[in-house]
């Protein structure tokens, strides 16, 4: 059974960093593409940043270049979301799902299995 747990978020100051984790079981860490997103209260879900499985090319939303790193460890078979430079619009609940990379979709749809999420809270 294909499961997705985050784990990480909690509350920080702008400026400050966050490491988000996003453990599955269930599956094979290099036959998807693994996304985070986000979503703030009284907005949609957007996408923020995701790794290809097979070859750990990344993607980043504009919103997040340059402050955040996504990784994987695929002996864990976990995706980190590293975020530095914390704002206080980053302020969402976070979650990780996965696209197998046979689908063809847009970059951020076709993503399934969503985790619970897990709450980041920036501070001004």
């Amino acid at each position: 059974q294909v499961q997705l747990v985050e784990s990480g978020g909690g509350l920080v100051q702008a400026g400050g960093s966050l490491r988000l984790s996003c453990v599955a079981s269930g599956f094979t860490l290099d036959r998807y593409v693994i996304g985070w997103f986000r979503q703030a209260p009284g907005k949609e879900r957007e996408g923020v940043s995701s790794i290809r499985g097979s070859d750990s090319s990344t993607y980043y939303a504009d919103s997040v270049k340059g402050r955040f790193t996504i990784s994987r460890d695929n002996a864990k078979t976990t995706v980190y979301l590293q975020m530095n430079s914390l704002k206080y619009e980053d302020t969402a609940v976070y979650y990780c799902a996965i696209r197998p990379m046979w689908l063809l979709a847009t970059q951020w749809g076709g993503f399934r299995s969503w985790g619970q999420g897990t709450q980041v809270t920036v501070s001004s």
